[in-house]
């Protein structure tokens, strides 16, 4: 029975596809090993990212994204019958590189909207601070009572602030810290006054109600900037979406006629230089919408 197992066909397919997984297996290793000694060397790039992922992990879903994605793809078009590796060659990278992108950009994301949340609070935090002075609280005290009612992720940010005064750190020194890992134009103003006050002994309480009133005024012209240009932002996602809409409802009227764009290489082709055009139009409204202040 082994003799015919091993004359067996099928057992010699085994075979192959088990020293190509192993092969395949110990090639990934090895580049996740090394990948993952240069995301060490580069922590510092990625520290703002701590609160959601650990680096290890952060790899492996970038690793399953671009295997998953490419794989994927290319078996979607097999299936629909597209066997010209000029096509599915680089269509299955571009998805694999879009796969290994796609997990960095959502915790970008997350941080980013961690970020706004922060400053979204700091006309609080400067109003807390303000009120805990004005009743005869010190600043760490003030810092401490605020803290505890001003809800994540500024919670989160002033106990770290807290612990590292309890250890000894001085307060304008953990509050620059803190500015450092949050960076905002609010905050660094705010830590910038409270480090001049504490050294030249004038009334934090008076320097708190000016800084109260001067960042609601910036919040409030932000939010009218934001207004203004939240048109021109709508109108950037249209534009970029249309060519997709338009591709989506002709291959439902007429299959026949759109399914060249997805069979042959001269219609994948035009769909790539639509994507980088439409990719440059949307960079290019975006810039001139975006209004730094």
């Amino acid at each position: 029975m082994i003799k015919d197992l091993l004359s067996n066909a099928w057992f010699d397919y085994i075979v192959v596809f088990a020293a190509v997984a192993l092969s395949i297996y110990l090639l990934v290793s090895t580049i996740y090993k090394i990948s993952l000694e240069r995301l060490e060397n580069k922590r510092g790039q990625y520290e703002e990212l701590k609160y959601f992922v650990t680096l290890p992990r952060l790899l492996s879903y970038r690793f399953s994204g671009f295997f998953i994605m490419g794989i994927s793809l290319v078996v979607i078009l097999l299936v629909c019958g597209v066997v010209n590796p000029f096509i599915y060659i680089p269509v299955g990278i571009a998805a694999a590189v879009l796969g290994w992108m796609a997990p960095l950009v959502y915790y970008r994301w997350k941080q980013t909207q961690r970020k706004e949340l922060f400053e979204a609070k700091l006309l609080d935090f400067t109003m807390g601070l303000a009120s805990g002075m004005r009743s005869g609280l010190a600043l760490p005290q003030a810092l401490e009572a605020t803290s505890k009612r001003i809800g994540d992720p500024m919670q989160e940010e002033l106990q770290t602030v807290l612990r590292e005064y309890r250890f000894g750190m001085e307060l304008a020194d953990a509050l620059q810290r803190l500015n450092e890992r949050m960076p905002s134009e609010d905050m660094n103003l705010l830590v910038t006054t409270i480090k001049l006050t504490t050294k030249t002994g004038g009334s934090l309480v008076e320097v708190m109600d000016k800084m109260v009133e001067m960042i609601r005024g910036r919040r409030e012209f932000q939010e009218r900037l934001k207004n203004m240009t939240a048109q021109g932002k709508f109108e950037a996602i249209a534009m970029s979406l249309a060519p997709v809409a338009a591709f989506i409802l002709l291959y439902i009227v007429d299959p026949e006629l759109m399914r060249p764009m997805v069979t042959t290489g001269m219609g994948w082709c035009g769909i790539g230089i639509v994507a980088v055009m439409v990719s440059c139009g949307y960079y290019v409204i975006k810039k001139i919408v975006t209004i730094e202040v």
